[in-house]
């Protein structure tokens, strides 16, 4: 089994609800990591090209980038944790990976030690 990982970052702020608070307005550099993996390599020897999968990923964050994500469509009805911002991207990538390719995990780190990761249980 062969793995690839590619990672972007963005500015956002947001405002999660917590226990029934919403939190103020506050903003993060977002740290995006992206793994996929696959059982075969093409014929030049590649899983999938590394280009090819971080302009997957920065499209799917584009919108994320110096916003404010609970004025965003992913979250206008959904709480802005890092937990869903990592389900959101991952969701969104899943149709952006090349055949054969599986997406394994998306981690999202908002701050540094805070992590979430998301494992989509769908497998291509």
């Amino acid at each position: 089994m062969y793995s690839l990982e590619v990672e972007a970052e963005f500015s956002a702020a947001h405002a999660i609800v917590l226990r029934g608070v919403r939190e103020v307005t506050h903003g993060h550099n977002w740290h995006v990591r992206c793994e996929v993996e696959g059982p075969a390599l093409d014929p030049e020897g590649l899983l999938c090209d590394f280009h090819a999968l971080e302009a997957a990923l920065a499209r799917v964050i584009a919108p994320f980038r110096n916003a404010d994500l609970n004025a965003t469509a992913a979250f206008a009805s959904t709480n802005p944790t890092a937990e869903h911002v990592a389900k959101h991207i991952a969701e969104e990538l899943l149709a952006r990976i090349p055949k054969g390719v599986r997406l394994v995990a998306v981690r999202v780190t908002e701050a540094p030690r805070c992590v979430a990761v998301y494992r989509p249980v769908a497998h291509r």
